[in-house]
């Protein structure tokens, strides 16, 4: 194809990609997209997120072994489904299905085999749930900051000091000689926490956080419509699946989460090493 063709066709396609992008995720259409969110979704939540560092493993896994030459292996690898699928991807999914039979029937591509499409676009939908990881931890992290004073990259580093500032509420309101000999009292002699006090709110905390998780969308949607990452990463995702690239690789945003699950407990074993 000529360049003035092929860019006439590129900016028409970016075109319908923006027309996508506002009405799927901008605010409207994002709180509607939510809406499918309550229900089985919520218990699937908890779930996902304890699924999402095997999940990590696995395409980093099938990446290394097409590097090393084990395409098949890596293939089949590459296409395990792990997380179960929430309502609200399954229809993300669906919208992007009809978005690329839209852009074919106008003939802007891109044309690939269905079952390269399919698995782009469940990566792309994965992508998309670790951006709401990902803004659930920016939550906890100012959470810590305005509580503690604090970073608290992860649930884990929250957890701590949240059962301790919770006992010592319950503590003080239950001292016999009233709140304010109470304080006193705790501050000479400190209170001992229990240490299943102490993973008893790591759960709750992690049930509250794949809660807002599933939900974190109705933030970050918005922020990336504006900023254009939907639209870029869309934009990606026709140039991968145009060029039929298959790539087991894990896109940065899966990273990006993880890295946060292991900030936040490196953040806790320092924490403990010193005391």
């Amino acid at each position: 194809m000529h360049p003035a063709p092929l860019r006439s066709r590129l900016s028409r396609r970016d075109a319908q990609l923006r027309r996508f992008v506002a009405r799927r995720y901008g605010i409207r259409g994002t709180l509607a997209l939510h809406r499918h969110a309550f229900g089985a979704d919520l218990l699937r939540a908890p779930v996902n997120v304890m699924l999402a560092p095997v999940a990590l493993i696995a395409q980093i896994t099938a990446a290394l072994l097409r590097r090393l030459g084990a395409v098949r292996a890596g293939a089949r690898i590459g296409g395990w489904r792990i997380f179960l699928a929430s309502d609200m991807s399954r229809h993300i999914h669906c919208d992007l299905i009809t978005l690329i039979a839209d852009l074919q029937a106008q003939g802007l591509g891109p044309d690939a085999p269905p079952a390269l499409i399919d698995r782009a676009l469940r990566t792309h939908v994965e992508t998309r749930n670790a951006v709401a990881e990902i803004t659930t931890s920016l939550i906890v992290l100012l959470s810590g900051f305005l509580l503690f004073q604090r970073a608290t990259p992860g649930l884990i580093s929250l957890a701590g000091p949240l059962a301790q500032m919770r006992a010592h509420e319950a503590a003080l309101r239950d001292f016999a000689l009233g709140e304010t000999l109470g304080a006193a009292w705790y501050w000479a002699f400190p209170m001992e926490l229990s240490p299943l006090y102490v993973v008893a709110t790591g759960v709750g905390l992690a049930l509250i956080g794949s809660v807002v998780t599933t939900f974190a969308g109705i933030i970050a949607d918005p922020v990336q419509t504006w900023t254009g990452i939907h639209r870029r990463r869309l934009s990606r995702l026709m140039a991968r699946i145009e060029a039929q690239a298959d790539s087991a690789a894990p896109a940065p945003e899966q990273l990006m989460a993880r890295m946060g699950d292991l900030a936040d407990t490196l953040s806790v074993i320092w924490r403990s090493w010193r005391g």
